[in-house]
């Protein structure tokens, strides 16, 4: 049996903060320790983590609360404890899921722990930055900043091809490998129990079609397509249910903009139940998914889960391998377009399964085969390492972080000499601790000794004031009579 590998997952999120990036190394850390190998995840401190209900370690490094302005917490990339206990899982492979402060951790310590360093580019960064900075001129500093970092890694990975070429558009000129993302529900459906007990509380007739979106509540989702094409359905005529599952911080706009359709709109909220969720995607019909942003689409490939085919744009991340009326139904980025589609799909209904199920046979991937096809390139970039064949990637400012890798071992081994010593001086309280109490117990009877002998010698010296003082009363007295004397 091969010799288990010990990865180690970097991210800025994780649970209790949820995305699907954090979704994303969850599960890579689950399916690894399923094969048997050692995963352990480095992130951020959390005040609400409870680490320990998974079955794997999680390192956490000291934050920054920056929820209220990026919806996350800042990680703080220095620190000895974090290297310390790499150390000792003798890391083989640093995978970092973000391009910031987790990927800056990896590469300050890497040389280090003496381990190659893989990024998976998951998100189109260019679009984030552009919604948290104002003026060309930082953003295309922060794109720099960032493709830079990515640059400096020893490979990357998107998880897509349009991933990949977003990638290139913010400046990264590298190769990089198709990795894709997997999902964590099973092929096939629920029973009907659980579907009616997830779904009984919404109005939802019988034969009238029931579209879904899972999702942030985010308009860079596609949203404002969504309720324009079904304002559009509705005014001719078609009857339907739409339902929205997710949370974000454009949800109450969102509700607001959907207001003119009633009560064909649900609002589920955010569902944390994966199985509830799971019967939402087999009670829908269709799934909606507008987006150009997602670089993956993991919700389409959970919709094919439960073989729900899905409307997706033409040429966007999230349409990738699929094929129009095939294994999914694909529009132009409008709502004319998405409501043309949409009347023509409910005239058909036996088409809407028939392409659903060809979509879970065509798109479907689980995260036990995700994780099994990223395991085996991990054994040809370790190899790769090993044998020296990596260009140098390192940056210019790779010299400031190793030093601060380097400044982190010391600070830990400084750390662990102060923790030896404090264990040897407990060895020897053990060993000497008779000894003490006996010698303090001594000490204690020589006070009280000592004590009662000065009680002794007030109590002496009060009792002869008090005859001197008496004595010379007692001469005041006398004096006293022998002078009103005639």
């Amino acid at each position: 049996m091969p010799e288990p590998y010990s990865i180690s997952l970097l991210n800025d999120s994780f649970p209790p903060l949820i995305d699907g990036v954090a979704n994303t190394v969850v599960n890579y850390a689950q399916e690894l320790t399923k094969l048997g190998d050692r995963a352990i995840v480095v992130t951020p401190e959390h005040p609400d983590a409870d680490d320990s209900r998974f079955p794997f370690p999680v390192a956490r490094y000291p934050s920054v609360d920056t929820r209220r302005l990026f919806g996350y917490l800042a990680g703080y990339p220095f620190s000895p404890e974090t290297l310390r206990q790499l150390k000792e899982q003798k890391v083989d492979l640093l995978h970092s899921h973000c391009p910031v402060m987790s990927t800056i951790l990896a590469r300050s310590i890497r040389d280090v722990v003496d381990a190659p360093l893989v990024f998976t580019y998951h998100t189109k960064f260019d679009v984030d930055v552009a919604k948290l900075l104002r003026g060309r001129l930082l953003q295309e500093s922060a794109l720099y900043v960032l493709a830079s970092n990515i640059s400096a890694c020893d490979e990357v990975w998107v998880v897509s091809h349009g991933a990949g070429e977003n990638l290139r558009s913010i400046g990264y000129q590298g190769d990089y490998q198709v990795m894709e993302n997997g999902v964590d529900m099973p092929r096939g459906r629920v029973s009907e129990e659980a579907i009616t007990a997830a779904t009984t509380d919404y109005d939802l007739p019988e034969g009238v079609p029931v579209f879904l979106f899972v999702g942030r509540m985010m308009w860079y989702k596609g949203l404002r397509i969504i309720l324009d094409a079904l304002k559009l359905l509705q005014a001719g005529g078609q009857d339907f249910r739409m339902v929205f599952i997710g949370s974000g911080a454009d949800a109450a706009e969102v509700q607001e903009y959907a207001k003119p359709l009633g009560s064909k709109c649900i609002f589920t909220g955010a569902i944390s139940q994966r199985e509830t969720l799971r019967a939402w995607y087999c009670r829908a019909d269709l799934f909606l998914f507008p987006s150009t942003y997602d670089t993956n689409g993991l919700v389409v490939r959970e919709a094919a889960a439960s073989d729900l085919a899905a409307v997706l744009i033409h040429g966007s991340c999230a349409a990738e391998g699929v094929t129009d009326g095939v294994d999914g139904f694909l529009i132009d980025e409008n709502a004319g377009s998405m409501a043309a589609k949409l009347q023509e799909i409910c005239k058909h209904p036996e088409c809407m399964a028939q392409v659903g199920r060809q979509a879970g046979d065509r798109l479907y991937l689980s995260w036990g085969d995700a994780v099994k096809r990223a395991r085996e390139r991990y054994g040809v970039v370790m190899e790769t390492y090993r044998m020296g064949r990596y260009e140098d990637h390192h940056k210019p400012m790779d010299g400031v972080l190793n030093a601060q890798g380097t400044m982190m071992d010391a600070l830990a081994r400084v750390r662990d000499l102060g923790d030896g010593l404090a264990e040897r001086y407990r060895e020897g309280w053990e060993e000497h601790k008779e000894e003490f109490e006996e010698r303090r117990e001594e000490r204690r009877g020589e006070r009280r000794s000592i004590r009662l002998a000065l009680k002794q010698k007030g109590e002496a010296l009060w009792q002869k004031l008090e005859r001197d003082l008496k004595k010379q009363c007692a001469a005041v007295l006398l004096l006293g009579r022998s002078i009103k004397k005639p």
